[in-house]
């Protein structure tokens, strides 16, 4: 692992943060998951845009610019030599005093880590996951957009942190009227009656980077893919389920809420966009 901080390169044994710095203490701040496939970043600008849209929502000033956050990306990338990682792009308020006026911090603070990947274990995504219904809501649109990839991610923490304590995988969040939104730290798929359906953002849903992606390479696949509110019904329905990540890419579900999901695992839809995904990170 070698982690950007305060312009310099280091292990995780020296990388340090005060405890006053407000991402910290207030989870104030905003992120990026992005990933390295044959020594080149994945995307890059997308992620970027994603992340200057999250700082702006935030009121949150990206120090040196877009072009900066790139070049440290980069750095840190070649710093950790591998040809497959994993980076995680943090951008927090930085340093201030004891209370949430974020007025009070002078200057925001850049981290960039860069690591290996594995989100899941290579078993169960061999088999396929298991999902099942969180008891938990995602936030309204109005009290937290779910587009700002913030730092405050206790909603998707204590509904994993409840979906393994159920013995599952992963954990479904709906919002506050019964619709999905999305998996613990991944957008949703269904395909069901010859397309590909996803929950639009309005419901709860990430845009996410991999998400728009899979609907790209569904296009040239010549699969019907929409934007489309979705119940637990649609879900139970599916005849295959399959979540995406910048971690994990396409992870399908084998079950959902304790019912078998189709008649093979990966789907055959599935495995045509994990063939095709496959294929665009090899010519990047």
């Amino acid at each position: 692992m070698k982690i950007w901080i305060d312009g310099r390169i280091v292990g995780p044994e020296e990388a340090h943060i005060p405890v006053t710095d407000h991402g910290l203490l207030y989870g104030d701040g905003v992120f990026e998951g992005i990933r390295v496939y044959g020594g080149k970043v994945f995307r890059l600008d997308r992620h970027l845009a994603r992340l200057q849209f999250s700082a702006s929502a935030i009121g949150l000033a990206i120090p040196g610019g877009i072009d900066r956050v790139r070049a440290v990306v980069h750095e840190t990338a070649a710093a950790f030599g591998s040809h497959e990682s994993y980076i995680r792009l943090l951008l927090t308020r930085g340093d201030g005093t004891i209370g949430v006026d974020p007025t009070r911090c002078p200057e925001p603070r850049l981290i960039c880590i860069c690591c290996d990947a594995e989100l899941y274990d290579p078993e169960h995504l061999a088999q396929g996951l298991t999902l099942v219904t969180s008891s938990l809501r995602r936030p309204a649109l109005d009290a937290l957009d779910p587009r700002v990839k913030s730092l405050n991610y206790l909603n998707s923490v204590m509904a994993k942190r409840e979906a393994k304590l159920r013995g599952a995988d992963e954990g479904l969040l709906l919002n506050a009227a019964g619709l999905v939104a999305e998996a613990t730290v991944a957008n949703i798929f269904i395909h069901r009656k010859g397309a590909l359906r996803t929950p639009p953002t309005c419901d709860g849903a990430l845009e996410g980077i991999t998400r728009e992606t899979v609907i790209e390479l569904a296009g040239g696949l010549g699969i019907p893919a929409h934007e489309q509110s979705l119940s637990r019904m649609d879900l139970l329905s599916a005849d295959e389920i399959f979540l995406t990540g910048t971690g994990a890419r396409i992870v399908p579900v084998r079950s959902f809420d304790s019912q078998d999901i189709g008649t093979e695992v990966p789907g055959p839809v599935t495995s045509k966009l994990m063939a095709a995904f496959d294929e665009l990170v090899e010519r990047i």
